[in-house]
């Protein structure tokens, strides 16, 4: 804590104590909650995973089938059919391994891409608001220690500069 506090101290020029400074918060949080662009990002999420969950579940179901008819014949069948027939059973179990990784990694990768654009978006607009309204920093609340009443919340500004309500 004494560390933050010497870190704090040393981040803010001693002239600038002397002046009035203008320091705002943005919830950056609140604000892309708001956003259009972040309900569409979560649908196109949403669509890719329900295509993912689609594809798992007809891998299981053929898993269960083959699985459950190995078990009915197993003792009827020779022991080259058999092993084929397991083989075919842990193939099956690999893909499904396999496809779980691979939807992991294009979800997170699609999240990411869509992304980008929209904390893009979202930066340039508290950049605006920061040099129209002359603040020296604009920080997010969930990093501030401490807010006193004089504070300048410039969520509102931000979200009007985009547009949100």
């Amino acid at each position: 804590m004494k560390k933050l506090v010497i870190f704090l101290l040393m981040m803010f020029p001693l002239g600038l104590f002397a002046q009035e400074s203008k320091i705002a918060i943005v919830n950056t949080q609140e604000i892309m909650m708001a956003m259009p662009e972040v309900a569409d990002m979560q649908k196109q999420i949403s669509a890719l995973d329900a295509e993912y969950q689609k594809e798992m579940k007809a891998m299981s179901d053929e898993y269960n089938k083959k699985y459950s008819d190995f078990i009915a014949q197993q003792d009827s069948l020779t022991e080259n059919i058999r092993l084929r027939r397991m083989q075919e059973l842990e193939d099956i179990q690999q893909r499904t391994q396999n496809l779980i990784q691979v939807a992991q990694q294009d979800i997170q990768k699609k999240q990411t891409d869509l992304l980008a654009p929209i904390q893009e978006k979202l930066r340039n607009a508290i950049q605006a608001v920061g040099k129209e309204n002359g603040y020296l920093y604009i920080l997010d609340p969930q990093i501030v220690l401490y807010k006193s009443d004089a504070a300048i919340d410039a969520t509102a500004q931000v979200k009007a500069k985009l547009g949100i309500q």
